[in-house]
Parts: C-alpha cells; structure tokens; sequence
C-alpha cells in the first residue's frame, strides 16, 4: 500500500503565519494562494508549496546543541548573491560565516533553518 497524493506540503509551525509566508514570498517569489489568521500557503505551481501553521508557542531549536529535526535546502547558482538577499530579507547567518564552499546555513525571521546550496 502506498499513500496517493497529489501534493505534498511541507509546514513551518510559527508564531505568525503571514509574516513568515511574506518573507519567503520576497525569497522565492511565489504566490500565496491561501491566507487564513492560522495557516498561509505560499505556492510555486499545483505540485510545489508550503505552509505556514500559527504556533503561539513556537520556539526556534538551538543549533548545534539542539540539532535539527528538518530544515529547508535552496539550490542557487551564486552563494554570493543568495546571501546578499536573504540577509536583506532579515534572515540571519547561523553558522557564524564558515563556510565549507558549497552551502551556507541561515535562520528564517521565526528561527527555522534553511542552507542555501551550491552543490
């Protein structure tokens, strides 16, 4: 047995829904196709999305201590330049600028992680 989807969405828990799903609004230049007090769905196509889910209890993990139970990986062709954005859209560097050349971790403005990845 397996579980027919059409969609797989993934959901960041957040202490505000629609100013997360702004901020990755302005990264990737989606468009949001739902906006509720509690849950915003950001959406590339019908098959590419994600959610943001109203947590007023949300607290951001301490990495590296804490780990990471999941985060997101953004493909960029110039880390550089993706860098040079996400800093403007107020993510901060989380990994205190070492880099090993090929990915770049950062924090989304509620505290998820995220790489930005040139590999």
């Amino acid at each position: 047995m397996s579980l027919a989807t059409t969609r797989f969405l993934p959901v960041l828990d957040c202490p505000d829904p629609r100013a997360l799903a702004d901020f990755y609004r302005r990264l990737l230049g989606w468009t949001i196709t739902e906006n509720r007090d509690e849950w915003v769905e950001l959406a590339r196509d019908d098959a590419t999305a994600i959610a943001f889910q109203r947590d007023p209890d949300f607290t951001p993990r301490h990495w590296p201590a804490d780990g990471v139970h999941a985060h997101l990986d953004f493909v960029v062709p110039d880390l550089d330049e993706a860098e040079r954005l996400v800093l403007g859209l107020d993510a901060l560097r989380a990994d205190e600028g070492s880099s090993t050349g090929t990915f770049r971790v950062f924090r989304d403005p509620a505290g998820h992680f995220f790489c930005l990845c040139a590999c």
